[in-house]
């Protein structure tokens, strides 16, 4: 029998190397990342790690003065060699964001209406009217009836607005969704309600989606898959059940302890000491090394590599001693 070739990504990021103008290593050091169709991969990890920097890389989104290396493809297509009008294409039909604050992404003098449709009639994608029609469609699809058209954005809630947000990222159909913490300004009732509403849309559309968040128990509830960032490296990935019932980092680990949860013992909660490096620092190593509390020479003098997690199908972690955390989810 003739074996198909596996379907091509919907995000396939490889090798991505970012570095700044007065930086002594790079924002991002050979990140290596997949999406695959109407799936939802969540990209956790501190501030600052570089989450929403690898988000905006495929939408071309890079910072000005930026040497890039490696390769960004959506949908086959590498986002790095795009031009111009290429990548306003790809934004307005391919890729969509959500941004984290939906009061920071709409225009507080022009009506929801107008924000919804704008971007695919200017480009001609779209007459007025199926604009409208489409617009009228995913708000419903997001729990708001066409009323909301002729609002602004002041006279709606957050929540609506993120709603809102949600059904402008679908107006173009588009193959990848990419999430940037889109849950941090709402309350945890409408927070549960946003993440019930971006499952079923998935599932709806088949859209890819990529979760950005620094929430383990959000990503552990709506993901399929998960990378853990950290220094601009990914230190672990894998299938969310297998990645939180048995991490094989430390500090997927370290994130884990330091998690509130209802059913913890009483006592303080669990930190990870230390700071994340310093931009201006060059790294030897690990970039763990200095917060890890499993630590050898090696990790002073020596990157670790991804490797596999011997028995567990997609699951790797780039620490040299990721053996010792073998079936432990709260060693930190």
């Amino acid at each position: 029998m003739r074996t198909l070739p596996p379907p091509t990504p919907t995000l396939d990021i490889q090798g991505l190397r970012i570095t700044l103008p007065g930086s002594a290593r790079p924002v991002l050091d050979g990140v290596d990342l997949h999406v695959s169709a109407g799936e939802t991969v969540a990209l956790v990890g501190e501030s600052g790690s570089g989450k929403t920097l690898t988000s905006r890389s495929a939408l071309g989104l890079l910072p000005p003065g930026a040497e890039v290396e490696g390769a960004v493809r959506v949908n086959g297509q590498d986002v790095l060699t795009r031009n111009g009008d290429q990548l306003r294409a790809l934004r307005t039909g391919t890729v969509s964001m959500i941004f984290q604050d939906p009061r920071a992404a709409l225009n507080p003098l022009r009506r929801i209406g107008d924000f919804l449709t704008e971007s695919v009639t200017l480009t001609g994608s779209m007459s007025r009217t199926d604009a409208t029609a489409r617009a009228t469609e995913l708000l419903q699809a997001v729990g708001l009836d066409d009323s909301a058209l002729r609002k602004y954005p002041g006279q709606v809630s957050g929540g609506m607005l993120q709603r809102v947000m949600i059904a402008a990222a679908l107006m173009g159909d588009p193959a990848l969704v990419l999430a940037d913490e889109p849950t941090t300004a709402l309350d945890v009732t409408t927070q549960a309600e946003v993440i019930a509403l971006l499952a079923q849309l998935r599932q709806r559309f088949g859209t890819g989606l990529l979760f950005v968040t620094h929430d383990l128990e959000l990503a552990s509830a709506i993901s399929d898959r998960v990378y853990v960032m950290y220094a601009g490296r990914i230190a672990e990935s894998g299938p969310a059940e297998a990645l939180f019932a048995g991490p094989r980092h430390p500090y997927t680990s370290a994130l884990l302890a330091s998690t509130p949860r209802l059913d913890a013992p009483l006592g303080r909660l669990a930190a990870i000491d230390g700071q994340p490096p310093d931009l201006r620092q060059e790294l030897a190593g690990c970039p763990f090394a200095a917060r890890c509390h499993l630590a050898t020479e090696i990790c002073d003098h020596q990157a670790p590599a991804p490797l596999p997690v011997p028995g567990q199908s997609n699951h790797s972690a780039a620490c040299h001693h990721s053996d010792r955390l073998e079936g432990s989810s709260v060693d930190a």
